[in-house]
């Protein structure tokens, strides 16, 4: 998937504003809301992962009427609903299985992050992004997934902690895809411009060279 253009990708911007800003606010809530109790804490992460996944989902729809990028985005939101159904309906009282699906989201995303970064993005700023975010999400499972012997709120601050560095990298992501797709406009603009001053000289030069010839005939 290297071949996409720039252009289309940079179109995504919005979709990584989105994601990030509500990575960013469910992360903050999770850190810092005081949480102690399992259910509070699955339920709002629950609700984090559906909504993540209706936001892939729009934009894998809006991906697919352009025939190009809808994969990643249905793979995103494909991982963000399963893990959203299995801890409403496997985890709610049950703090092992909701350590073992939180740590194999977070690492499962980092590893997608990670290829999409490899596979999928052609800017280098944009690829060391997803690739930062991927390696950081990987890493942050494995540990979410050894810390069975640490109290909850400390497993709650780990997967807050990583909801933050999403938001934050989303949000870095899409401001540089909007700067982008602001640069490929305005370069086009001056394209335009630059061929319509060509086009107007040169049916000038054509004019002039006809009135000449008509002088001479005369």
């Amino acid at each position: 998937m290297a071949h996409i253009n720039r252009r289309f990708i940079d179109k995504h911007w919005l979709v990584f504003i989105v994601r990030g800003g509500l990575a960013g606010i469910f992360g903050f809530f999770t850190m810092f809301g005081g949480f102690t109790d399992l259910e509070s804490v699955l339920a709002i992460i629950s609700v984090f992962l559906l909504a993540m996944g209706i936001v892939d989902s729009v934009g894998a729809l809006y991906s697919s009427t352009k025939k190009h990028g809808w994969v990643n985005a249905v793979i995103d939101a494909l991982v963000d609903v399963a893990a959203a159904l299995l801890l409403l309906f496997f985890a709610r009282e049950d703090i092992i299985a909701g350590l073992i699906i939180i740590a194999g989201y977070t690492f499962i995303s980092g590893i997608i992050d990670i290829l999409h970064g490899f596979l999928s993005t052609v800017d280098p700023t944009d690829r060391f992004i997803r690739i930062l975010c991927g390696m950081l999400g990987s890493i942050m499972g494995f540990v979410i997934l050894n810390a069975g012997n640490f109290e909850l709120t400390v497993f709650i601050r780990f997967f807050g902690a990583y909801l933050l560095i999403v938001g934050i990298t989303s949000l870095i992501y899409g401001a540089h895809n909007r700067a982008q797709d602001i640069e490929d406009k305005e370069a086009r603009r001056d394209a335009k411009r630059v061929a319509a001053k060509k086009s107007t000289k040169a049916k000038t030069v054509k004019a002039k060279k006809s009135t000449r010839t008509t002088k001479k005939s005369k």
